[in-house]
């Protein structure tokens, strides 16, 4: 066997990230901060769909209150569904927190995607836990023909960080694997 062979039998180990997670704790703190200052403003200021149109016929702000999961699914189950939604969103949660020290220092996509993912996931659960459902407000739509379901800043976080997570598993986790 070759010098510059692999070793297949005992591969090298990547850095973790160890205390280095701490930056990307910062990051899902930021989208949590974002996410639960901007559903209090709304939940405040707004009655329950009231509706302030931003570009006429495209995009509003107006309040919503999802008792399930995304786009309702589960909604009107009785309530069994704020428990399941909010114990999964800790699971998740603290399964990435672990991770993400575990990580190797060169999966930084990986990384960002997880940390978006997390302050998401905290910010749903967050709002189950005070209210009973999650708090809306960002409303696409094309006048009154199609609409997306009213959303949030943590399910921003979640949509971006699982898009980070797919691009890293599709594209960069192989490259990563070859150069360590």
């Amino acid at each position: 066997m070759s010098k510059n062979a692999p070793n297949l039998q005992n591969p090298p180990i990547a850095e973790p990230n160890g205390n280095k997670a701490t930056l990307y704790y910062a990051i899902a703190l930021v989208v949590l901060v974002i996410d639960q200052l901007t559903k209090e403003y709304f939940h405040k200021s707004y009655e329950l769909y009231q509706s302030t149109p931003i570009i006429d016929g495209l995009f509003d702000f107006t309040l919503a209150f999802n008792h399930g999961a995304a786009f309702s699914f589960l909604a009107n189950q009785g309530g069994w569904q704020k428990w399941f939604f909010a114990v999964l969103g800790v699971a998740v949660s603290t399964f990435i927190v672990a991770y993400l020290r575990k990580l190797p220092k060169n999966a930084k996509v990986l990384a960002f995607g997880l940390a978006l993912v997390l302050g998401g996931a905290i910010g749903n659960v967050i709002d189950r836990m005070r209210f009973g459902y999650v708090v809306d407000f960002l409303h696409v739509h094309w006048h009154d023909i199609w609409h997306y379901p009213i959303f949030n800043v943590a399910d921003i976080g979640v949509c971006m960080g699982v898009a980070l997570i797919l691009i890293d598993s599709f594209f960069l986790e192989s490259k990563r694997l070859k150069v360590v």
